[in-house]
């Protein structure tokens, strides 16, 4: 009897450790509530967002939509700061879940950001035509799941370039961040885990940091390798996805305690939602403003 009460007390007190990190928590509910920096707000003003398609080489024999947001305050002879989003379709709508020109738009004239420029890329598709349904594009999970440099290249050598052409980007990774949902997550990270002298910033929402193609190992890299020189924001919730790949929630909360251990400047929030971007589009306009708060005057 005794060895059956220490044992559920144990268990017990690993239940309470295991939940117990710094994530802040909402009550058990999935409503979420946008604030005024997430709607049009009179007398801001509003940036322009412009649709593009790009046929890549990097990776080969793909096509894809991308847009480019670009605020009214750009001024071409000073270089705007640069934030890429994966899934760009998603973080482009004015009336979806994150809502980024509105909320860019507000954050600008409130001068708690920089000048950013928006680059949201969908993923690609091989072909000669558009996927119907962007999320379900054919090269997706190999692009954002993979754990190499492609994405990178894909970014430095291909899109970023052209978009130099017509804006004058910062040259520091400082200036850059890089953002995504799912496997867009867990694609912003491994974006600035291979490339931390280039992209500085990482905001994740509902990371696919589990087995789809190897991510799961990021909790121990983190802890073991070398500590890299960027700041990362991670929002996830605990009725997240929990299949053969993994549970979404626990993997968060391992990255939560891998980057807390090796002192990274990182911050999670934690909420009870499921796979979506409800809650990360809710506090966006506050993810934001910690991400960009190393490098806007105070």
């Amino acid at each position: 009897m005794k060895y059956h009460l220490l044992t559920a007390l144990l268990a017990s007190i690993f239940v309470t450790l295991l939940y117990s990190t710094q994530a802040q928590q909402l009550p058990v509910s999935e409503t979420v509530t946008y604030g005024p920096d997430s709607q049009r707000q009179p007398g801001v003003p509003t940036g322009k967002v412009t649709r593009y398609v790009w046929k890549s080489k990097v990776f080969a024999n793909t096509i894809r939509e991308y847009y480019v947001y670009v605020p009214a305050q750009y001024d071409p002879r000073s270089p705007a700061a640069l934030m890429v989003f994966q899934d760009g379709h998603t973080y482009v709508k004015e009336d979806g879940d994150f809502r980024v020109p509105v909320v860019f738009d507000n954050l600008i004239h409130q001068k708690v950001m920089p000048v950013t420029i928006g680059l949201f890329i969908n993923p690609g598709q091989h072909g000669e035509e558009l996927p119907k349904e962007p999320f379900k594009a054919d090269n997706r999970s190999f692009e954002y799941d993979t754990l190499t440099n492609q994405y990178d290249r894909f970014l430095i050598e291909e899109l970023i370039p052209e978009l130099s052409k017509t804006y004058k980007l910062a040259d520091s990774p400082t200036m850059r961040a890089i953002c995504g949902l799912s496997s867009g997550g867990i694609c912003a990270f491994t974006a600035a885990w291979q490339r931390p002298d280039y992209f500085h910033k990482v905001l994740s929402h509902v990371g696919s940091f589990t087995n789809i193609k190897g991510g799961y190992v990021y909790p121990s890299l983190i802890r073991k390798a070398p500590k890299r020189n960027i700041k990362v924001f991670l929002e996830d919730g605990s009725n997240d996805l929990d299949n053969p790949h993994g549970s979404w929630w626990l993997s968060n909360l391992q990255m939560d305690a891998a980057l807390k251990f090796s002192k990274y400047d990182y911050k999670f929030v934690g909420g009870t939602g499921g796979h979506n971007g409800r809650h990360g589009g809710a506090i966006l306009p506050e993810s934001l403003r910690w991400l960009w708060s190393d490098v806007v005057s105070k």
